[in-house]
């Protein structure tokens, strides 16, 4: 009916990829490929409407103060604008907006370092853990104890000869390394005692000597922390987040959240770049929270090998931060309806998961081939400008091969000079 609906946004890959048609803000933007774009095609077509979409001004999905919203929440509260995304859902803004499950919910991940493998020098105490050991020096020298003063009774009574207690102690830990003195004690209740000891440290050496044989044929490894429990039981470990994630839900995450682990990360936490953060994590003692998908499509294009091999390893279990994830609808839009069985109908085919995953490995693509051009020209400006034409030496391209080939990430761009050779 000519209207054009107005649509808000904020860049988040890959639900929201654009660019800007200038640096005002809250300007109209060509939105590149992405969850959003590709939805917003199928819903042109299908319901046969036009959209016009603009940056956020804020670039901030919303807070409540006074029961007013900042951001995209409180665009659609003051009905400035028909649909928003993508974003979260929260208690407090269902009441002031309709909201619509659009995509997969994304996940917070930690990056860390890559396992490494345990020194070789500490195997003959791993087998056991270190309450564990702790536990056996306690028992031997209880058991120590109780048989000097059980032969001490003894000799009370019995008028014999006693047991003096480093005796008793260096029995009970030879008995421990299969090598026990030659004479037990000479009296029943002791020789009760004994004999038991002994099934004890059957048991006791018969599983370390088969913990020690696995240890030794299969190197372990250390492990990566896979939660925030895991992070604060390591020493002197650190942690970081980029600043536009600590927004929005996320940051409400962290401020309500009643746990006294997730208060303390909190607390600790710090705010950089992914750049930094990455290598601060290649330094070790440091770990990265971000977004699972983002930081998959970062590591793979710019810190991945042509065999898949990077230095750092990805939490295998996500921790859930939002419930749902999708657009917001001013209240009483009366083409929600309309979208929402729209989405559902994407929803049941399986499309939209196998979308996001097409745009990763597609954007993972562009990234590399990108950056195997920067490469390639930064190469070519390091060239004398005689030397820079088609009919280069034969030397150069050696050079030039054998640097791409060093650094292993551009076989493909090595094989084509040595085809030239």
């Amino acid at each position: 009916m000519g209207h054009k609906m107005q649509f808000s946004t904020v860049p988040y890959f890959p639900y929201m990829d654009y660019t800007r048609h200038s640096e005002e803000p809250g300007t109209i933007v060509t939105v590149k490929d992405s969850l959003d774009a590709r939805l917003l095609s199928t819903f042109s077509t299908k319901l046969n409407i036009s959209f016009e979409i603009r940056e956020q001004p804020e670039r901030s999905w919303g807070l409540q103060k006074d029961g007013r919203f900042s951001g995209m929440v409180g665009q659609l509260q003051r009905e400035e604008i028909d649909v928003s995304g993508p974003m979260a859902t929260l208690a407090e803004r269902i009441r002031v907006m309709e909201f619509l499950s659009a995509y997969k919910v994304d996940v917070m991940s930690i990056v860390s370092l890559k396992p490494t493998p345990l020194p070789q020098h500490l195997s003959l105490i791993r087998p056991f853990a270190g309450e564990l050991w702790l536990a056996l020096l306690v028992s031997v020298f209880a058991w120590g104890v109780t048989l000097w003063m059980l032969q001490e009774a003894w000799c009370w009574v019995s008028g014999g000869s006693g047991v003096k207690i480093d005796t008793a102690l260096l029995y009970g830990w030879g008995a421990l390394l299969e090598q026990p003195p030659p004479e037990p004690s000479i009296n029943i209740s002791g020789q009760v005692l004994v004999g038991w000891w002994l099934v004890f440290c059957l048991v006791i050496t018969t599983g370390f000597r088969s913990s020690l044989i696995a240890h030794l044929t299969v190197q372990g490894k250390s492990q990566p922390p896979e939660n925030f429990e895991d992070l604060l039981a390591r020493n002197n470990w650190k942690w970081g987040i980029e600043p536009w994630i600590l927004k929005g839900g996320v940051l409400l995450y962290f401020l309500r959240h009643t746990d006294p682990i997730v208060k303390q990360i909190y607390k600790e936490m710090e705010t950089l770049t992914a750049k930094e953060a990455l290598q601060k994590v290649k330094a070790g003692d440091y770990s990265f929270l971000t977004i699972n998908f983002h930081i998959k499509v970062e590591i793979a294009s710019y810190y991945t090998d042509n065999f898949g091999q990077s230095p750092f390893y990805i939490s295998k279990n996500g921790l859930v931060l939002i419930a749902a994830f999708g657009w917001g609808f001013r209240k009483g839009a009366p083409f929600y309806q309309r979208f929402r069985q729209l989405v559902l109908q994407l929803e049941d085919c399986g499309i939209i998961p196998y979308w996001t995953e097409e745009l990763q490995a597609q954007r993972v693509k562009e990234n590399r081939a990108a950056a195997a051009m920067e490469t390639r020209a930064a190469v070519g400006n390091t060239l004398p400008v005689e030397e820079s034409n088609v009919s280069r030496p034969r030397q150069d391209c050696v050079a030039v091969a054998e640097w791409y080939t060093s650094e292993g990430n551009f076989p493909e761009i090595s094989n084509q000079c040595v085809h030239r050779i």
